[in-house]
């Protein structure tokens, strides 16, 4: 296993752990969400990340990196729902933990070929690219949600939010792993 997958992974097992304990404690009450509140709050997630990176302060507890995490599990959950739909019902923990690491796993896959085309350039950039990569993806998003997905050449919806996960997975890499060789 390579030191790239070996990092995907542990991200993998972080986002997952926080995505259960959340399930644990709320339920699937993200279910009653459409797509576009979904990309909103991921909006949320990527502006309060570069708003930190630009003052270097907080004055809540959540930092960088658990805001990356937020915008991992809730690009996860905005694919889960554009394939189910929003609903009012919510999913039982076991079908919603499944879908999550199928997702999960498609990003990786997604990853692991665009790394072979790119030779990890990932590596060579700034956390704060990330972000921006990230907003740009959001208003990429919001563009193709006011078309209600009519795209002449695009890609949908589904694969910003896969891209939206591969930037925070690198985030979360360059902070979990940045002193590590």
């Amino acid at each position: 296993m390579n030191k790239t997958e070996q990092q995907y992974n542990t991200i993998i097992k972080i986002c997952t752990d926080i995505f259960t304990k959340k399930m644990h404690d709320y339920g699937t009450a993200w279910r009653i969400l459409r797509p576009s509140s979904i990309t909103d709050q991921i909006y949320i997630k990527a502006q309060r990340i570069r708003s930190l990176e630009t003052k270097g302060v907080s004055k809540i507890e959540d930092n960088i990196r658990d805001e990356f995490i937020g915008i991992v599990n809730y690009a996860i959950m905005g694919i889960v729902q554009l394939e189910l739909g929003p609903s009012e019902e919510e999913l039982n923990s076991e079908k919603a933990l499944e879908l999550y690491l199928k997702y999960f796993t498609e990003a990786k896959e997604l990853m692991e070929a665009k790394n072979h085309d790119y030779d990890e350039a990932w590596r060579s950039m700034r956390v704060s690219s990330y972000t921006d990569l990230i907003l740009m993806k959001i208003n990429r998003t919001k563009q193709i949600e006011d078309l209600q997905g009519k795209t002449l050449i695009s890609e949908g919806i589904d694969a910003n939010y896969f891209d939206m996960i591969n930037y925070s997975v690198f985030g979360l890499i360059k902070i979990e792993f940045e002193n590590a060789q």
